[in-house]
């Protein structure tokens, strides 16, 4: 009876990406309103198809331009922030050559950067900034890459000069820098220890579909998601600094999460 149950949400799963994925495309290039709210409900379905349940604590950002500063754990990560509130993540550009996947993160209205290139920075921190003005929440993974969940790796600050830019280029007075800890702590109702982190973190050389194949066939997942102190930054402040701020606020939401299932503190890296 379980596997027929999670047989027909995967077919509901389907179903909406069948139906949704049409006006999304339509809705991306006329620019329409709707194009933010559609991947929030298609999230929000993908999670209740994947049984993962979310839960917030602390006060999410406000109207207020806010650029995110997020930990990365799972590919899980975008369907779990995609649910919330309409965002857009910034993503490595490999991810929109990926099948599926790739389509998703367009219609997501992506930001992709290309690491390789020294350019590519300066363009992306620019494309951040005039989204930023336009009012957009706008998520960055800001350790560059995934990790086992158990610890925050060293924030890389070149992106967050996009909020300096933003300042300068549109002539805003202030801007949020908002840190965010995601921190997966239950499975099938129990608490996760090291030895089951591989099951939903996400990282190092894993492969996706095998990884895909060991989250559908598990139990019910929980994450919080725990939003920091935000952070203003305006034309004096400092990104090194305030990048180290946040890393410190994600890095004290991990470690409330961690220590809510009996788990030591996460280290603390030596910068």
């Amino acid at each position: 009876m379980a596997g027929f149950s999670k047989a027909l949400r995967l077919l509901v799963l389907v179903l909406a990406l069948v139906v949704l994925i049409g006006p999304q495309a339509v809705g991306v290039r006329a620019h329409w309103a709707i194009a933010r709210r559609i991947p929030v409900l298609f999230h929000r379905i993908a999670l209740w198809a994947l049984g993962v349940r979310v839960s917030e604590i602390g006060h999410p950002p406000k109207e207020t331009p806010t650029l995110v500063l997020s930990n990365h754990v799972s590919w899980l990560d975008i369907l779990v922030l995609g649910s919330l509130r309409p965002l857009s993540f910034v993503a490595k550009s490999e991810i929109a050559s990926w099948p599926l996947f790739g389509t998703l993160a367009r219609l997501q209205r992506s930001i992709f950067i290309e690491r390789e290139r020294k350019a590519a920075t300066a363009e992306v921190n620019a494309t951040i900034a005039r989204r930023l003005a336009r009012g957009e929440l706008i998520v960055l993974f800001a350790e560059g890459t995934t990790g086992d969940g158990g610890r925050i790796l060293p924030f890389r600050t070149s992106l967050v000069g996009a909020a300096r830019l933003a300042l300068a280029d549109h002539r805003l007075d202030a801007i949020v820098l908002q840190p965010l800890s995601l921190v997966y702590v239950r499975r099938d109702g129990l608490p996760l220890d090291r030895r089951e982190r591989p099951e939903i973190a996400w990282y190092g050389d894993m492969d996706l579909l095998p990884h895909l194949r060991g989250v559908l066939g598990g139990g019910p997942i929980d994450v919080e998601i725990r939003w920091g102190a935000p952070i203003p930054f305006d034309a004096h402040t400092d990104r090194k600094r305030a990048a180290a701020r946040a890393e410190d606020e994600v890095r004290r939401g991990l470690n409330a999460g961690l220590c809510r299932r009996g788990e030591p503190p996460a280290p603390h890296p030596t910068r």
